[in-house]
């Protein structure tokens, strides 16, 4: 069962497309029959991967007629051919085996197989004994990631955050086992890009990232020996770096005014779904899905939210001008009438009224307490206030929030947090004081388990460190509550211009030219030429984050994509974070957990 490989050029959707072509070429081409329609099985993961990069449209124009649950009931339906797109897991495995028990009560006419990764030969073999006169391909298609954005993609295991920063797993052996899946899901993602990046990590504060690294550069080794070609593919003109969450506790629970960041920390998107009511409170309730597809969303998402707030209406009038439509002052029921009148237009002011309200609701809550928050939070977080003057007293910033009834305990915490970090940890008296003067006894270990990941929490008077050294940004123009920059944009813009200390950010496998100063220059450098051609031969910088990625940092690598043109920067991580959900994992590190969402849990 060969690998199968495909070229890496990011269009328009970069990731997303990049998969769906994949699979188009490993899947779809290859049992592809003229007016054949046939039925496609998944699991969940496949399930969720399919569905980040295509739509139903896109499976009908490749002749799938039904989508189905590998786990489910099904009815027969044995004049028709599937299409099994599962992961190599014993569940999905028996899966496919229950469809094909004997010939004369199989589900259908045949079977397509194709796994998104290695298959562990005890698997295979079960398969084999069991149906193999009913499969007419076995394949692995190694796509074992989901591309969540154009330069963004996850693993899809969250709990990779327990396993790999409780301090009692090792003894249950979870964090091998995940550790491993990882490795040969990050595998996988290099290989969509058909690239063999030199790889390096982060020295500190844990050996994660470390353990981590050595593992993807043995399965890149293995991995491209026995690539289809049959020919040992050398190093390309990319890195990897592989980073422990530690390493930069403040971007995880500052407020941001970005606005993908910003909604989705205070408004309850769920699965990227955002619900409105367009007619007031007594209206109904619509849903919007939070997609590339939606070209607005992609241009605004990673602007401040002031910005934002003076864009949508601009964009509202263009329409309602053009329409001739009243020049009274735009609102959100005025715009709801106005798309009862002109129903052909419905679909372009849908996306703007969409918008519109997620920029409403942010501000509502950013003016009843998060703009007080954000002052206090920046000044902790950069050392100095506004005007650059150095904060003497972190403690005389921290208190005005911690007395404000308003302000609920997450966010109260979230300020301790990033005056302990200010500080690189404080003493155990003084700890003990801030929980209990805020009363947050039953939550104190949303605090205390930070030093798990490595990040200083309580230390003694005399053992105070160094403020960790930071880019000079102060000639960028920023707004006063935006002006923390995440710690990765700085490494990224580093690692592109080679300036990445060889100590701290050790190599497992030494980078090619493109990595040595050869190849990599500033946009400042050279000629304006096209981003997508500039893209086709230029370097890939792939940066990896055990235990969730802010949406921050995810703006950061498209920040730096535009500013450097000849380095495309894709980011990733086990998991997407939002500041509450991560104090809910912290508070869950120093407790017992039974079970643990490892993909390859049952391969062994």
């Amino acid at each position: 069962m060969a690998p199968a490989a495909v070229g890496a050029v990011f269009g328009e959707r970069g990731l997303r497309s990049l998969v769906w072509q994949k699979l188009k070429l490993s899947v779809f081409d290859d049992c592809r029959k003229e007016e054949e329609w046939k039925i496609i099985i998944l699991d969940d993961f496949t399930t969720k991967l399919l569905s980040s990069c295509g739509k139903m449209t896109d499976l009908l124009a490749e002749g799938i007629t039904a989508v189905e649950n590998v786990y489910k009931n099904r009815e027969p339906v044995p004049h028709m051919k599937a299409i099994y797109f599962i992961t190599p897991t014993e569940k999905s495995v028996d899966g496919l085996i229950n469809d094909f028990v004997s010939k004369s009560s199989s589900k259908y006419k045949a079977a397509y197989v194709y796994f998104t990764d290695f298959c562990p030969d005890i698997l295979f073999n079960k398969m084999k004994s069991s149906c193999s006169w009913a499969i007419r391909r076995c394949k692995e298609i190694n796509v074992s990631f989901l591309p969540y954005e154009s330069q963004v993609f996850t693993l899809d295991v969250p709990d990779a955050f327990f396993c790999c920063y409780c301090p009692t797993v090792e003894k249950a052996k979870g964090k091998d086992a995940i550790m491993e899946a990882m490795a040969e899901q990050i595998v996988t993602l290099c290989a969509t890009l058909d690239e063999n990046p030199g790889v390096r990590y982060k020295s500190k504060p844990l050996d994660n990232a470390s353990k981590l690294a050595e593992l993807v550069e043995k399965k890149l080794e293995n991995y491209y020996k026995i690539d289809e070609r049959s020919q040992i593919k050398g190093k390309t003109h990319s890195q990897l770096l592989i980073i422990d969450r530690g390493f930069d506790p403040v971007s995880t629970v500052l407020h941001e005014l970005t606005f993908q960041a910003m909604a989705y920390d205070l408004l309850p998107i769920e699965n990227d779904t955002y619900k409105y009511k367009t007619d007031g409170p007594s209206g109904k309730e619509r849903e919007a899905i939070l997609e590339e597809d939606d070209e607005l969303w992609v241009k605004i998402r990673h602007k401040h939210i002031a910005d934002v707030l003076e864009e949508i209406p601009k964009l509202l009038k263009e329409v309602s001008s053009k329409r001739k439509a009243t020049e009274e002052k735009l609102s959100l029921s005025n715009l709801a009438q106005l798309m009862k009148k002109m129903p052909h237009f419905r679909k372009q002011i849908t996306k703007q009224v969409v918008h519109l309200n997620i920029a409403e609701d942010c501000m509502s809550k950013f003016k009843s307490n998060i703009e007080k928050l954000c002052k206090t939070e920046q000044d902790l977080a950069l050392g100095t206030d506004a005007e650059g003057q150095k904060v003497k007293d972190s403690m005389r910033v921290l208190l005005p929030v911690l007395l404000n009834k308003n302000h609920d305990s997450y966010d109260k915490i979230r300020a301790i947090l990033l005056y302990i970090f200010s500080t690189n940890g404080t003493t155990q008296e003084n700890l003990d004081k801030l929980i209990q003067n805020v009363q947050i006894e039953s939550d104190s270990d949303m605090i205390k388990n930070w030093e798990y990941l490595g990040v200083p929490v309580v230390v003694s008077s005399a053992s105070q460190q160094r403020r960790q050294s930071r880019k000079d940004r102060s000639s960028e123009e920023t707004f006063q509550l935006s002006r923390w920059t995440p710690v990765i944009k700085d490494v990224m813009e580093d690692a592109i211009e080679n300036k990445l200390d060889s100590k701290e950010w050790p190599y497992f496998s030494q980078c090619p030219a493109a990595w040595n100063g050869s190849g990599a220059v500033s946009a400042r450098q050279k000629s304006r030429t096209s981003y997508l051609d500039d893209r086709k031969s230029g370097s890939k910088l792939i940066v990896f984050v055990i235990g969730g990625i802010t949406y921050s940092e995810m703006r950061s690598a498209y920040e730096v994509s535009q500013a450097y043109k000849s380095c495309e920067v894709v980011i990733g991580s086990t998991h997407i974070l939002t500041p509450r959900r991560l104090l809910d994992d912290v508070k869950t590190l120093n407790k017992p957990k039974d079970t643990f969402c490892i993909k390859d849990e049952e391969k062994l």
